[in-house]
């Protein structure tokens, strides 16, 4: 299955008040693994930025000054996300921009022609209910660093993103365990079942006799000072019980 995470960066808040695109931010995941293959472009809006929306992004207006109009790239996006399962969080907002600059071009579809949409946003809520669930919250609560994060970026986001949505659809609290936070549906304890079956095995790595003797030396220490290790009591049940 290939899917595109995606955002966006604006001029403000609403197209149907003229508000447009100025960059655009995708990365390409196929079987829930991230490809390197990704779509970014900064865009000239031919309009002013607004300054409340240069607060959150801190692209000026001067920067975007020499970059190509949407008509330019539109063509290129379009077979970028073309077939793709669209990942995006708060997917109206971004979508309904889309759309937008696709209709003042013509002859291009809505996104909804050519894509599905997943709403990361919209499946944060249902499963976290109750809590905060924008992207920055999210990474807190998956533990994925986004302290480089300064100011909203199209491209940066969509990364932060793809790894929120593997870890939030795949079952795992954090990359080192699964559950813990006691609401996962059945639904997503199958899709773990899933996907786990569909990885490649992992390599075992077995310890060689130098090392295995280096770990008895440490545990007859443990015993020593602190008496029978944990270690000692389950290899040995029956010797654990006698000295308990």
């Amino acid at each position: 299955m290939r899917q595109v995470v995606l955002d966006t960066e604006t001029t403000g808040i609403d197209p149907k008040q003229g508000h447009r695109i100025i960059e655009i931010g995708c990365v390409e995941m196929v079987g829930r693994k991230l490809t390197n293959r990704h779509f970014h472009v900064y865009i000239n809006p031919e309009r002013e930025v607004e300054e409340e929306a240069f607060k959150v992004h801190g692209i000026s207006n001067e920067f975007l000054a020499d970059k190509p109009k949407f008509a330019a790239v539109a063509q290129e996006f379009l077979e970028f996300i073309k077939g793709a399962e669209l990942i995006i969080h708060n997917a109206p907002f971004d979508v309904g921009f889309i759309d937008h600059e696709f209709s003042l071009l013509g002859q291009f579809p809505k996104v909804a022609d050519i894509c599905t949409v997943f709403d990361s946003l919209v499946y944060a809520r249902r499963k976290h209910p109750g809590q905060k669930n924008s992207l920055d919250a999210l990474c807190k609560r998956y533990g994925i660093d986004n302290s480089h994060r300064e100011l909203h970026g199209a491209l940066l986001d969509s990364e932060i993103l793809a790894d929120v949505y593997l870890l939030m659809t795949g079952g795992q609290i954090t990359m080192g365990g699964f559950g813990g936070d006691g609401d996962e549906s059945e639904e997503d304890r199958l899709a773990v079942r899933r996907i786990s079956s569909d990885r490649p095995r992992l390599k075992v790595l077995r310890a060689n006799q130098a090392e295995l003797d280096s770990h008895n030396e440490r545990l007859d220490l443990i015993d020593k000072k602190s008496g029978l290790s944990l270690w000692r009591k389950l290899d040995n049940p029956e010797l654990a019980e006698a000295t308990e």
